[in-house]
C-alpha cells in the first residue's frame, strides 16, 4: 500500500532527497528486475510474478508510451509465417498465451479477420508462408490475384500476384496488452516503475545491481527487454539490435464499407514499390498501412525524428493508391515509430554469454509484437532455471 506522501517541511534537502527515493520504492531487493516494460516486458513481469518471483519493472517512459515501438493501436499476428518455419510453434503457444491473459483480464485482445500474405509467385513472402503452412498443418487457401480481388474488393493486386489466405491471421491490440500485462503483473505482486531511467548495471557476485535516476536495485535475476535502447545496455548487441525509424499512415477510405474487420484481413505485401503490412479500420479513424523498412534510416533512439513529411506519406501513398484505390481517401493521422534490426532479421532471445544471470530479447525487426506473450514466457523460463523447454535455437546470440 502507498501512504500519501508526509511532509518533508523542515527537513534538510539531503534528508528529503533519501526519504523521497525510500517513499517511492517498497523495497530495494528483488529476485529478479525487468528493464522495460514495452510488449515483453510486460509479459515477462506477469509470468514471473505468477509464478511467485518477485519483481521489479523498470520503465523510462510512461506506460503505456508513443515513444518505441509498440504505440499505434495494433500489430498484425498470423500463423502463416514466411519469415521461417520454425516460428510457428512459437506462434501457437503465443495464441494460447493470447487467450489467457485475455480470460485473466476480461478484456478481448486478439481480434481475427484472417490474413494474406501476397507477392509475385515465386517470391518468398508466398512461398515461404506456404511452405510454413504445409509443414506444420495449418490450414489455409491459396488464392490468385483475380480470386482475392473479387472476393475482397478492398484489394486490387495485379497480375502474376498469389496470396494466401489464413484464417486465424488478424491483429493484437499493442497498447490495451501492455496495459493488460501490467495490470495483472501489478495484481500478482510485481512492482512497477514509471518514468525511472535506468543508467547501468553491473554484475554483484551471482546476482545484479541496477542502476537509476531515483537510486539502486539488487537483484539475483536481471531482465533486459528496452527495445530500441537495449544496445545501449549490452555492448555486444551494439551492431547487432539496430534502432530504425518507421512511420505509419492512417488513411480514410474513400468506400469504407470494404475496409471493416468483418471483410477486409490484414496483410504482409511484396510489391514492386516494396514489403507493405496493412489492416482494417479500428480504433481510430482509418485504414493502416506501414512499409518494411521505410526509408531505411538508422537512428540514435535518443534523437529520433518524430515529425513526419510529405515524402514519408508519398511512400506509403504509393502503395495505397495501386493496390488499394479505395482506401486512398484524406490523411487521418501519420505516426512514427522504431523498428529495432538484427542483421538476419530474427530476434535476439538468450542468456548472455558472459553473465549467466541476465536474460535479453532484443532485434524484433518489426514483426515481433505478435509473440510477446510467449516471449515473456520464454524469459520468465531463463531468469528462473536458466533455460526453457522452447526451441529458441534460432534466436541464440552465438548464430553471429
Amino acid at each position: 500500500i502507498r501512504r500519501p506522501p508526509r511532509s518533508t517541511q523542515g527537513v534538510s534537502s539531503a534528508a528529503s532527497d533519501v526519504y523521497k527515493r525510500q517513499e517511492y520504492s517498497l523495497s530495494q531487493e528483488f529476485d529478479c528486475i525487468v528493464i522495460g516494460v514495452g510488449g515483453m516486458g510486460s509479459s515477462t513481469l506477469y509470468n514471473l510474478a505468477k509464478r511467485g518471483r518477485r519483481v521489479l519493472g523498470l520503465e523510462q517512459f510512461d506506460i503505456p508510451h508513443a515513444e518505441g515501438s509498440s504505440h499505434g493501436v495494433n500489430r498484425i499476428i498470423r500463423l502463416a509465417y514466411y519469415e521461417h518455419p520454425s516460428y510457428v510453434p512459437l506462434l501457437r503457444r503465443a495464441y494460447e498465451l493470447w487467450s489467457e491473459i485475455e480470460s485473466v483480464t476480461g478484456e478481448q485482445l486478439l481480434y481475427k479477420t484472417g490474413s494474406i500474405d501476397t507477392a509475385p509467385s515465386g517470391h518468398e513472402v508466398f512461398e515461404g508462408s506456404l511452405e510454413s503452412c504445409l509443414l506444420h498443418d495449418i490450414p489455409h487457401r491459396v488464392l490468385n490475384h483475380a480470386q482475392i480481388n473479387e472476393e475482397f474488393p478492398g484489394y486490387q493486386l495485379p497480375p502474376g500476384h498469389m496470396g494466401l489466405l489464413q484464417g486465424d491471421g488478424g491483429f493484437v491490440l499493442s497498447e490495451r496488452s501492455i496495459v493488460a500485462y501490467a495490470n495483472a503483473a501489478m495484481s500478482t505482486g510485481a512492482e512497477i516503475h514509471a518514468r525511472e531511467v535506468v543508467s547501468g548495471w553491473e554484475p554483484d557476485q551471482d546476482g545484479v545491481r541496477v542502476f537509476t535516476d531515483r537510486g539502486e536495485y539488487t537483484a539475483e535475476r536481471l531482465v533486459i527487454t528496452a527495445g530500441a535502447w537495449t544496445s545501449g545496455m549490452v555492448p555486444i548487441l551494439d551492431d547487432l539490435a539496430v534502432p530504425e525509424r518507421q512511420v505509419l499512415a492512417w488513411l480514410q477510405p474513400i468506400d469504407g464499407s470494404l475496409y471493416t474487420p468483418e471483410v477486409f484481413p490484414v496483410f504482409n505485401a511484396y510489391f514492386d514499390e516494396g514489403r507493405y503490412y496493412g489492416f482494417p479500420v479500428y480504433g481510430i479513424p482509418g485504414f493502416k498501412v506501414g512499409r518494411y523498412h521505410h526509408l531505411e534510416e538508422v537512428i540514435d533512439p535518443d534523437f529520433a525524428i518524430k515529425t513526419v513529411n510529405s515524402e514519408d506519406e508519398a511512400v506509403l501513398r504509393s502503395a495505397v493508391e495501386r493496390y488499394f484505390p479505395k482506401a486512398n481517401g484524406t490523411t487521418m493521422t501519420l505516426k512514427t515509430c522504431m523498428f529495432t534490426n538484427t542483421p538476419d532479421e530474427h530476434f535476439i532471445v538468450d542468456l548472455l554469454p558472459a553473465n549467466s544471470q541476465v536474460a535479453v530479447a532484443a532485434g524484433f525487426s518489426g514483426h515481433g509484437f505478435k509473440f510477446a506473450s510467449v516471449i515473456g514466457e520464454i524469459l520468465a523460463d531463463l531468469a528462473i532455471n536458466g533455460e526453457t523447454e522452447h526451441n529458441i535455437d534460432l534466436l541464440k546470440i552465438d548464430r553471429f
